[in-house]
């Protein structure tokens, strides 16, 4: 049964005393603070990249550096949201094992019910706000979506970050899907607290509890009254026997040290499964060059194409090193998507989408058409595309 709370003499009481209440011990705000921290830096540095045309997107990424560098701090700010939500399930943990607290965090009844009521009292159709007691259901909502968009994030982000490792697993078209959905709910996220945290939290009320650690006792009537009922009447002070204590802090720590050492041996394969663009992009040189004082203006050269490579219409010929040249990184040294281009006879077997070249017909052969299509890895020039048109028209001899 709810717990009633008589908010308006009991806040009297509250003014008159102006005592404060501490509902926020530092490890629980510098827990916060690490993740507002990381998740800031992430939604900057996701949204320039999502959004790479924008003027905005472009300043920025100026000024921290360029591209490759935003990718870097992305990334580095990904890893400590990760380290803190290893971080968060021991705290979880400790509490709920060590010292037997109540799972607060859990969604009830009594929260649909303090939902339906929040709505109505905004609406003006209530009198007055829901009694709730240590986390509002407004509070539960905000955390298990912060918590389902973690979970999606780093999916998403394990995919992009090893897409190779994922296409062994999963079909090419999984990585082009995971970046719409890591941008997207990475964009939701940051509109949710813009539009619903700021507002509860900083604009209706400023909340200092995770500045300070405290609300005074008139605070705590407005927003947790029923907790407030329990610390006065000492439900929550209730003194545990030591030995219990260090009886569970043993079993606990050696089971979450199990736990935290696997959670951490994952995150180091996270990060260092497959090499990634971040690895393979090249030092920054510096290079002197001389620039006379009073350059004679030349005529500027008029630009000329540079011609394809010589190939002869075979495999042997010439065709085979051009798709060693464009193709290695996925379809030779990988077999990415089960297409083996390293032999004549695996390019014409293809891979699981289909036959990958079929003599005499470049309209039906996936090497022409994913080509065409742009935007390939490995994509080939105009040039190069139409020498393998005509090889393959001609019945893509060996």
């Amino acid at each position: 049964m709810t717990k009633v709370v008589n908010v308006s003499e009991a806040k009297e009481t509250a003014v008159s005393v102006s005592r404060k209440v501490l509902r926020f011990p530092l490890s629980y705000r510098i827990e916060h603070w690490v993740a507002v921290a990381s998740f800031i830096t992430l939604a900057i540095t996701g949204l320039v990249q999502k959004f790479a045309d924008v003027t905005l997107s472009k300043s920025l990424i100026a000024l921290l550096g360029g591209i490759e560098r935003v990718r870097v701090i992305h990334r580095v700010a990904a890893v400590v949201l990760m380290l803190e939500v290893v971080y968060h399930l021991g705290a979880v943990g400790y509490r709920l094992f060590v010292q037997r607290s109540r799972l607060n965090m859990l969604p009830t009844l009594d929260d649909v019910q303090a939902l339906i009521g929040t709505f109505l009292y905004n609406l003006g159709l209530r009198k007055s706000r829901p009694q709730q007691g240590r986390y509002t259901a407004e509070e539960k909502l905000e955390y298990w979506a912060f918590v389902w968009g973690t979970v999606i994030m780093v999916i998403t982000g394990f995919m992009m970050w090893n897409p190779i490792a994922t296409t062994r697993f999963l079909p090419g078209e999984a990585i082009p899907a995971a970046k719409a959905a890591h941008g997207n709910e990475a964009l939701l996220a940051v509109l949710a607290v813009i539009i619903w945290h700021v507002y509860h939290v900083h604009l209706r009320r400023f909340n200092k509890s995770m500045f300070t650690g405290y609300l005074t006792e008139e605070e705590m009537l407005e927003e947790h009254p029923l907790e407030l009922a329990d610390l006065k009447a000492g439900v929550a002070a209730r003194p545990l026997d030591p030995q219990v204590v260090a009886r569970r802090q043993r079993a606990f720590f050696a089971a979450y040290g199990v736990i935290a050492t696997a959670l951490l041996v994952g995150i180091y394969f996270f990060v260092t499964f497959e090499q990634t663009a971040i690895t393979t992009v090249p030092p920054a040189e510096e290079v002197v060059v001389f620039a006379p004082l009073t350059p004679t203006p030349l005529p500027t050269p008029v630009p000329t194409r540079t011609p394809a490579p010589q190939v002869a219409l075979s495999w042997e010929g010439g065709i085979a090193s051009l798709l060693q040249q464009k193709c290695a990184a996925c379809h030779i040294n990988t077999k990415l998507g089960g297409l083996d281009l390293s032999t004549y006879q695996g390019a014409l077997k293809g891979g699981n989408s289909g036959p990958a070249i079929v003599p005499g017909d470049p309209g039906a052969s996936l090497l022409v058409t994913k080509q065409a299509a742009g935007n390939h890895p490995g994509q080939l020039s105009g040039d190069e595309l139409a020498l393998i048109r005509q090889w393959i028209e001609a019945g893509a001899p060996e």
